[in-house]
C-alpha cells in the first residue's frame, strides 16, 4: 500500500504523523500546488491532502487511488462526481476543531468588544505610566450582557458558540443558511431580522450557493452601527470591498475576521489599509489550529484508513 501525503506541513512539523506509517510505504511532501499534483500521486493507492486540488486533472494519470482523506472537514478541492466515477471514496473529518473555533470566535468578539488592542497599546507606549489617575477608559467598551448574538450555522460549530454567548448573558438568535436546521434550542429567525437585530454577528456555516457573498452592501446597510461581525467560516461568505466600505463608513462598529476570500491575504486587499486593531482584527486563518485540534484531526483521518481497510464506510463524503 502506498500512501502519499500531499501538504504534510497543513499540520503543522510539531504534530507526530507517523501513525500513517502503519498501512504502508508513506512519501510526504511539505506542501502542494495545483502544478504538481499530478505527479506527485501517480502510483498512489491513499492521497491525504488538504487543499491541493483532486479532480480529473490531476487523477487521470493515478490509476491505483482508491481512497482520498482529507485534513479538513470542507472538500470543495475534489471533484466527487468524477471520484465516484472511479470508484475512489473521498473521506473528510468533522467535529475536530469544534472548541478551538468557537474560543477563537470569542475572543474576536471580546477584543473588539472592550477594545484590547488600544488599551494594550496604551500602556505599552508608556502614556500610562505619564498620566496621574489610576484609571483609563478614554475609549468606551460595552459589557456582553444584555446584547444580542446572532449566528448564521447552527451547526456543531455554532451550538458551541451559542452556548458561551449565552453564558454571557446574550440573548442568541439565529438564520438557518441551509434552510434545514433542527435546532430548537434558540430562536431561528429571517436573515433580515438577523441582520437588524444582532450586536455580534458570527458566521460559522459552509461555503455553498447559498453563502457566497451573503454578508454584502445589502446586509451591511440593515445592520447596527455598532455591531460587530466575525467570520470564521469561509473568507467568501462575506463580500471583501463591501466590508471594507461598511467600516470606513461607520455603518458596522468593527470586524474579526480568520478567513478570507484569498488566502493568504493578498497585497490588494482592501482591508490591509485598515491599521486600527479595535475596528478590525485579522488572524491568518488559524482557528482551527490549536495544538489538541491538530491531533485530533491526524488521529480522525487514521482511523478513516483504518475503517475504509477494514470495509467500513467512515466519514465518506460521497457514498
Amino acid at each position: 500500500m502506498k500512501l502519499v501525503v500531499l501538504e504534510r506541513n497543513s499540520v503543522g512539523t510539531d504534530i507526530d504523523v507517523s501513525c500513517f506509517e502503519k498501512f504502508g510505504e508513506v512519501t510526504y511532501y511539505p506542501n502542494t500546488v495545483a502544478e504538481n499534483t499530478a505527479e506527485r500521486v501517480t502510483d498512489a493507492d491513499i492521497i491525504i491532502a488538504n487543499k491541493a486540488p483532486l479532480n480529473e486533472n490531476t487523477l487521470k494519470d493515478a490509476p491505483h487511488v482508491k481512497l482520498i482523506c482529507l485534513f479538513a472537514t470542507g472538500f470543495d478541492n475534489v471533484d466527487l462526481n468524477y471520484c465516484k466515477s472511479r470508484g475512489i471514496k473521498v473521506a473528510n473529518v468533522i467535529n475536530y476543531c469544534t472548541p478551538a473555533v468557537a474560543q477563537h470566535t470569542l475572543m474576536l468578539a471580546l477584543m473588539l468588544t472592550e477594545k484590547a488592542a488600544f488599551y494594550d497599546s496604551y500602556v505599552k507606549s508608556g502614556t500610562y505610566s505619564a498620566q496621574d489617575r489610576f484609571s483609563n477608559f478614554d475609549r468606551p467598551f460595552n459589557d456582553l450582557e444584555g446584547k444580542t448574538w446572532g449566528i448564521v450555522g447552527m451547526g456543531t460549530i455554532g451550538r458551541k458558540v451559542a452556548g458561551l454567548a449565552q453564558a454571557f448573558g446574550c440573548r442568541v438568535i439565529f438564520y438557518s443558511a441551509s434552510g434545514k436546521s433542527s435546532c430548537t434550542d434558540y430562536e431561528r429567525v429571517e436573515l433580515e431580522t438577523l441582520l437588524k437585530e444582532s450586536d455580534i454577528l458570527s458566521l460559522h456555516c459552509p461555503l455553498s450557493d447559498r453563502t457566497r457573498g451573503l454578508i454584502n452592501k445589502e446586509a451591511f446597510a440593515q445592520m447596527k452601527e455598532t455591531a460587530i461581525l466575525i467570520n470564521v467560516a469561509r473568507g467568501p461568505v462575506v463580500d471583501t470591498q463591501a466590508l471594507y466600505d461598511a467600516l470606513i463608513t461607520n455603518q458596522i462598529a468593527a470586524a474579526g475576521l480568520d478567513v478570507l476570500e484569498k488566502e493568504p491575504m493578498t497585497r490588494d486587499n482592501p482591508l490591509a489599509k485598515i491599521q486600527d486593531s479595535t475596528r478590525l482584527i485579522i488572524t491568518p486563518h488559524m482557528a482551527w489550529a490549536s495544538t489538541e485540534s491538530r491531533n485530533n484531526l491526524v488521529g480522525e483521518v487514521c482511523k478513516n484508513i483504518a475503517a475504509f481497510l477494514e470495509g467500513e464506510e467512515r466519514n465518506i463524503v460521497n457514498p
